[in-house]
């Protein structure tokens, strides 16, 4: 284990009450499943502990260790690497048909697998995802309450800041964590029902807008990203098909919505690299017709970006299209963390393959067949990367082709 000595032990507590109260809003009688590294455990007894003085019933750790992981690229059986768990996944589904609540820990190094081979590691997060398919959907259908948080794992801490002590580069990523997920002031769970009032605001009016498509414009980049028909814009809080209202992500400073599949067209530039199993992907370009990518190029990573891109037919297309200014906390920080949950708040940002299908009016009613017809994504990945900055100009257009503005240089126009 690290030395965490330079992480507040009073901020580790406050975002494990915000996880509990706030991220899950868990109900007596739930149970909880939590999936973390390993490193994690402080973390983890702390969201146990208020998990229990919730009235959840059975909290149920499932921790990851990263030899572990490195151990079968190195040793393991070549079919081993088209395999997975699919009794745990299974498992999963079930937990969550019987409204168990999730929290998953994320703080690995994200370029943990950087110097494996790739076909290996395409093979098994293929693998992975197809297992994961029966819990994805009831995650991206909202099905129950979850959340995801960070732990400033050690390795993630000297990724950031190599020049650093260890212990200092951890304390360093912590103090970021904690000030990104609003647990460094004095009452976090005001702060944050204050803030997702604000990310509301914004929802609200773009659904009033009900606009037809989005118009990105900037170096780079000329997309128009067609809306789903019968869309609907949230952000912050979501009310869960359980009855819950949940923070699904801490941090958060997103608004999003799902496009139409088969209606985006155009060029479109990342503005930030992505940090994906172990590679980074860096100056993505990709050219879409009739919603589906053509054309993809990347500095950096493009073997790994291709290889994704062919994970399965809606691999290609849009699955969510999300706004965040470029003053948000995370952007301003300066920071590249190399991991989504924080980079995908620190831009507007889309995301390929599965949709969520809670971005719909009425849609915990919708068949899947019901959200293909509105133009809602199917796939087996959902992989988001960041398109905004200061230099990104977003017009909101009416089916009547008729436009507003929604971000110039990339701030709120109104």
């Amino acid at each position: 284990m690290s030395d965490t000595s330079l992480i507040s032990s009073a901020h580790i507590d406050r975002l494990a009450e915000l996880a509990v109260k706030t991220g899950l809003a868990l109900i007596p009688g739930q149970d909880l499943m939590i999936t973390a590294p390993i490193e994690a455990l402080p973390l983890v007894r702390k969201i146990t502990d208020y998990a229990y003085k919730s009235g959840a019933c059975v909290v149920t750790p499932i921790f990851s260790d990263p030899e572990m992981v490195l151990s079968r690229y190195r040793n393991a059986l070549d079919a081993s690497f088209d395999q997975a768990a699919n009794w745990l996944y299974d498992g999963m589904g079930a937990a969550f048909d019987n409204n168990t609540a999730r929290l998953a820990i994320v703080g690995d190094d994200p370029m943990l697998l950087a110097n494996e081979d790739p076909e290996k590691v395409g093979r098994v997060n293929k693998a992975n995802s197809q297992a994961l398919t029966p819990a994805r959907e009831r995650i991206t259908r909202f099905d129950i309450n979850w959340n995801i948080v960070a732990w400033p794992g050690l390795a993630w801490a000297k990724r950031m800041f190599p020049d650093l002590p260890e212990n200092e580069a951890q304390g360093k990523l912590a103090e970021a964590i904690f000030s990104a997920s609003r647990v460094n002031v004095s009452n976090p769970i005001e702060a944050w029902n204050n803030h997702n009032k604000n990310l509301r605001k914004r929802s609200n009016w773009l659904n009033q807008q009900n606009f037809a498509s989005l118009h990105f414009s900037g170096p780079g980049t000329d997309l128009t990203v067609g809306l789903a028909d019968g869309h609907e814009w949230m952000g912050g809080a979501s009310l869960a098909r359980n009855g819950i209202t949940c923070n699904p992500n801490i941090p958060s400073e997103e608004v999003f919505t799902t496009p139409h599949c088969m209606r985006v067209q155009g060029t479109v530039s990342s503005t930030k690299p992505l940090s994906h199993q172990g590679t980074l992907i860096d100056n993505i370009c990709v050219k879409f017709e009739a919603g589906s990518i053509t054309e993809a190029h990347a500095s950096k990573g493009e073997e790994v970006l291709l290889k994704v891109l062919d994970s399965d037919e809606g691999a290609r297309r849009l699955g969510e299209v999300a706004l965040v200014p470029h003053s948000s906390p995370i952007s301003q920080s300066g920071l590249l963390f190399y991991n989504t949950l924080f980079d995908e708040n620190a831009a507007s940002h889309i995301a390929l393959g599965q949709c969520y299908s809670k971005c719909f009016k009425d849609g915990e009613n919708l068949s899947k067949d019901e959200i293909i017809k509105r133009g809602g994504n199917s796939s087996m990945i959902h992989i988001d990367w960041m398109i905004g900055s200061e230099e990104i100009n977003v017009d909101g257009m009416n089916s009547n082709g008729a436009s507003i503005p929604i971000f110039r240089n990339g701030e709120w126009a109104g």
